[in-house]
């Protein structure tokens, strides 16, 4: 197995599930032409968006969201229960018409058909798109959804989401944000194939300090810092246990979750006036001697000796587009901490607890709900 990396550095080779991740700039290109071909962007107009998806789909909903007026995220598992009040509260004006987009990588999963066929009873008006990675799938080929088909090597052959999330995160953005994105793709993509075999060595040493625990907190990219939980929650067993927070929020409750070990991954903001409170609490946790800091940022001044610093990749964007670009680090240390958690990073799950597409669940039939 080969990767348009590095052949010669000292990037993990014998893992499908890291091939996958070093795979992502080559990748994200195809991402943006696809999304251009499709030509959607003035389609949607002003009218409401909701972005859907399960579980790291969902996390992928909640980061285009952020970035889009107007738009909502709501993950298919909730929009599968709720009631049609429920979801007019959540997304006003739905009976007027708008669009459901859907995201997936197998479309397989059994909420994704079936909150289709929801909202074309509900709200007949709505429009459907799917972006997903299978082109097989069952979502793919669900009569009356316009589907934009993601190159085939983002339908990640691992049980971990990790090309099919930054590509459909980065797919719903460009339906708002071509240009920008565009315009700065090359030089990020440069950045990561760069990047992941220069600091592999770097991370190896992240995951051999980290016990049982680690806390990954974002001013803004909560979907990222979820994510990045997840990751490692799925890659580890649940071996290893991780909290994501907002810096100001992880002051309260969330705090005592720390030891003075406990790596603290933090996810600096492009935007200075945030980052002014991220210095802040970092300053008061290392006065409390609480926690070892991950810092990802554009400053390595800001690193002490005891911490490890790791360069943003796009820390000049808006932090509302960066989500697919720096996810790649948290992946890269989920599969490190896999390994030494002694799982195999390509079959984290050998008794199945997790399978790569969720196992059939019964749909029940609409009651007359008020």
């Amino acid at each position: 197995m080969t990767t348009e990396i590095n052949p010669d550095s000292t990037y993990p080779a014998d893992s499908l599930l890291a091939f996958e991740i070093a795979q992502q700039p080559v990748l994200w290109p195809t991402t943006l032409d696809r999304i251009a071909a499709a030509g959607l962007s003035e389609e949607l107009g002003q009218s409401p968006v909701i972005f859907t998806g399960a579980g790291t789909s969902s996390y992928a909903a909640s980061a285009i969201a952020e970035a889009w007026p107007r738009a909502t995220a709501v993950p298919t598992t909730d929009l599968l229960i709720q009631s049609q009040k429920e979801i007019e509260a959540a997304v006003p004006d739905l009976l007027e018409g708008g669009t459901l987009i859907s995201l997936a990588r197998s479309g397989d999963s059994p909420e994704s058909t079936a909150v289709v066929t929801k909202f074309k009873n509900l709200f007949p008006s709505v429009k459907h798109v799917a972006i997903v990675c299978n082109a097989s799938g069952r979502l793919t080929n669900t009569p009356g959804v316009q589907k934009i088909l993601l190159d085939p090597r983002t339908n990640d052959r691992s049980l971990a989401m990790t090309a099919s999330f930054s590509n459909l995160v980065l797919a719903g953005l460009a339906l708002k944000h071509y240009e920008p994105l565009s315009i700065a793709l090359p030089e990020i993509c440069s950045r990561v194939q760069s990047a992941l075999p220069e600091f592999n060595g770097l991370i190896q040493e992240i995951a051999r300090s980290c016990k049982d625990r680690i806390v990954i907190l974002s001013s803004t990219m909560q979907a990222l810092a979820k994510e990045a939980c997840l990751k490692i929650v799925e890659l580890t067993d649940g071996r290893v246990l991780a909290m994501p927070e907002t810096f100001l929020g992880f002051r309260h409750g969330a705090v005592g979750f720390l030891r003075q070990d406990v790596p603290i991954l933090c996810f600096l903001s492009s935007d200075p006036q945030k980052r002014l409170y991220e210095y802040d609490l970092i300053e008061d946790l290392r006065g409390r001697d609480l926690g070892r800091f991950i810092i990802i940022g554009d400053a390595p001044s800001v690193a002490q000796p005891r911490d490890w610093f790791l360069p943003a990749i796009a820390p000049s964007l808006p932090d509302s587009l960066r989500t697919p670009f720096e996810i790649p680090f948290a992946q890269l240390l989920a599969y490190h901490l896999s390994v030494n958690a002694e799982v195999d990073p390509d079959n984290p799950s050998p008794k199945g607890t997790i399978t790569r597409v969720v196992r059939p669940f019964r749909i029940h039939e609409e009651l007359a709900r008020v």
